[in-house]
């Protein structure tokens, strides 16, 4: 079962022709990710008041469908690979209508000491909590 995570196309997103600029559906991918990060009582600060930043070491992106102002999408995030100090989500964004695939990607996500940014692992019961959910 993965994470869903709802968004809006607003104006701010889309380019001169009117379509979602392919860069911020890499945005809406880092959204649900917090934002799944967040529901397991993982805030940004209290990440940090344990020394402990995610950073992104790499992404591998497909644009299959372009989304438009105003339409309604959905982020479904969920584990593709996990290992001591990175986790890849495998990420799909779809149109929240008709379920058409718009753009999918897999995201490593490295643990870091906030303090020298040298890796570490991921909190164990963050990982057990992400295991459930997704």
């Amino acid at each position: 079962m993965a994470f869903e995570w709802p968004v809006r196309v607003y104006i701010e997103d889309t380019d001169f022709g009117g379509i979602v600029y392919y860069v911020n559906y890499l945005k809406f991918m880092e959204r649900a990710r917090t934002e799944l990060l967040r529901q397991q009582g993982y805030s940004q600060q209290r990440l940090a008041s344990e020394h402990c930043l995610f950073v992104v070491h790499s992404i591998d992106a497909r644009y299959v469908k372009p989304a438009r102002l105003d339409d309604e999408l959905i982020v479904h995030t969920a584990i593709e690979q996990r290992g001591g100090a990175s986790v890849l989500f495998e990420q799909r964004v779809v149109d929240a209508a008709s379920g058409q695939l718009l753009c999918e990607g897999n995201v490593r996500v490295a643990c870091v000491n906030s303090q020298g940014f040298k890796p570490r692992r991921w909190p164990a019961d963050l990982v057990k909590c992400l295991i459930q959910q997704v």
